[in-house]
């Protein structure tokens, strides 16, 4: 049988937004990552090349093209390279391993069908669907994310997971204990989040919401569409005790006061917010917006390029 292979390559960032557009297009199955060494990095400035197979029967001229206007965005938007495109008669055949993934020390990812081992019997159990999506457990910004929630998060918390993508870090602030509001402006990741509380049995503590906080709505969709309509505009005020938002710079520097005002004021315990999403090039001007807004940083995670910071409200 032959098959058309479509080839792109891809920033870090990049690649969970390709496989969630996808999920309802291709089996996940078809879908191959092959992400770079540092080594490799040395010739090329993307992050992961991405693989995917359709079968070369009278339909793949209508199916290749659907997938181009699908990634169009991100094209577009420099996170990925144009789509290549060649018959091949056979696919690649290697079957990803069964994912078993520890974090930090509290954490541990596994796929929804992982039979779980008894080594993790003592983590907390993330578990994510077989289709990859934005915000999945394995990328930088969200393993730094994790490393800094178990650190702060206590139990009976109000918290807030804003931009909640996949909803890997509301089901871990759950798990800890915390009670959350998971906010997000994209369809799409309300979906994914909303499926994540279910497979992780946290329904009881998670509320999945569209929309978005204070004048996040103004700044429109992340893929720089026009303003997102019809979604809740939340105005919240003394709420949190947290918020977590695993997003891009420029959504932090915008955010900033709306982040101040949500949290709730205590001289005796001051309202945290976690921010990540972002490289280390952006560290600086996304600690001075939040600085001017108030807050102070008193905890840091890096991986490789990736950060995350703790700030609390100063008094």
């Amino acid at each position: 049988m032959s098959w058309i292979e479509l080839t792109l390559h891809t920033t870090h960032e990049a690649v969970d937004w390709v496989c969630t557009l996808l999920a309802e297009t291709i089996d996940i199955k078809d879908i191959y990552i092959t992400e770079y060494t540092e080594s490799d990095l040395a010739n090329s400035d993307w992050k992961c090349t991405i693989q995917l197979y359709l079968p070369y029967d009278i339909s793949a001229r209508t199916s290749v093209e659907k997938i181009e206007n699908l990634l169009s965005p991100l094209h577009r938007t420099g996170m990925t390279t144009a789509i290549e495109t060649s018959v091949v008669e056979n696919k690649i055949t290697d079957i990803p391993q069964p994912l078993i993934h520890p974090i930090g020390e509290k954490f541990v990812i596994v796929n929804s069908d992982t039979p779980e081992p008894s080594e993790i019997a003592e983590k907390i159990t993330l578990k994510l669907q077989k289709t990859l999506a934005f915000g999945s457990g394995l990328h930088p910004a969200t393993i730094v994310s994790l490393r800094l929630l178990e650190r702060h998060i206590i139990p009976q918390m109000q918290v807030l997971d804003f931009g909640s993508g996949s909803g890997i870090l509301s089901v871990a602030m759950a798990k800890l204990g915390a009670n959350v509001l998971a906010l997000d402006n994209d369809s799409v990741a309300v979906e994914a989040t909303q499926e994540a509380v279910s497979l992780n049995n946290v329904e009881r503590q998670v509320q999945v919401m569209q929309g978005s906080l204070g004048c996040g709505s103004d700044l429109g969709h992340w893929l720089g569409g026009n303003t997102v309509n019809d979604v809740s505009k939340i105005e919240a005020e003394n709420t949190f005790d947290l918020i977590v938002a695993n997003i891009f710079a420029r959504v932090h520097i915008a955010l900033a006061d709306d982040f101040r005002k949500a949290l709730r004021q205590n001289p005796t315990q001051p309202g945290l917010l976690i921010t990540a999403g972002f490289t280390t090039d952006h560290q600086e001007t996304v600690t001075t917006a939040l600085n001017t807004a108030g807050f102070q940083v008193i905890d840091c995670q890096k991986l490789n390029e990736w950060v995350a910071l703790t700030f609390h409200c100063n008094s």
